[in-house]
């Protein structure tokens, strides 16, 4: 069993879930969070994710073509990006999970899996206290 922790970002939720202007350029925002995640991986997200973490990246539609960098793998959804995130999680079972999506209907699909599931803000706002938690 890998004790590394796997923790699956939905790119393009969280990226949709900051009012920034990632409408006008789905791909520089996901790389831009893509760059946002590389710290994840050797520090991890204190401290309910203590390091190290093996961090991946799901995109899909116009970000699909954003490319892995050392410390954050990225997997372009061959369908949708939620069943891309399902079948990362089904194929790990015996590793922690943590999937990161505000999606009601992919929560619910990864828990049913044994995943843990937080919200974008858990992610993108480091400094403040998770908001939910499996």
């Amino acid at each position: 069993m890998d004790a590394t922790p796997l923790l699956i970002v939905d790119a393009a939720n969280v990226v949709g879930s900051r009012p920034n202007g990632w409408w006008r350029d789905r791909a520089g925002a996901t790389a831009r969070l893509r760059d946002s995640l590389v710290p994840v991986a050797a520090s991890g997200v204190v401290p309910e994710l203590p390091p190290p973490v093996e961090v991946v990246l799901v995109v899909e539609g116009a970000a699909r073509n954003v490319a892995p960098v050392p410390g954050v793998r990225v997997v372009a959804a061959d369908r949708s990006g939620d069943d891309a995130v399902v079948d990362l999680v089904a194929a790990a079972p015996q590793r922690r999970r943590v999937v990161v999506t505000a999606d009601r209907e992919l929560r619910e699909r990864v828990r049913e899996r044994g995943a843990e599931v937080y919200g974008p803000r858990w992610l993108t706002d480091r400094d403040a206290h998770p908001r939910e938690s499996h």
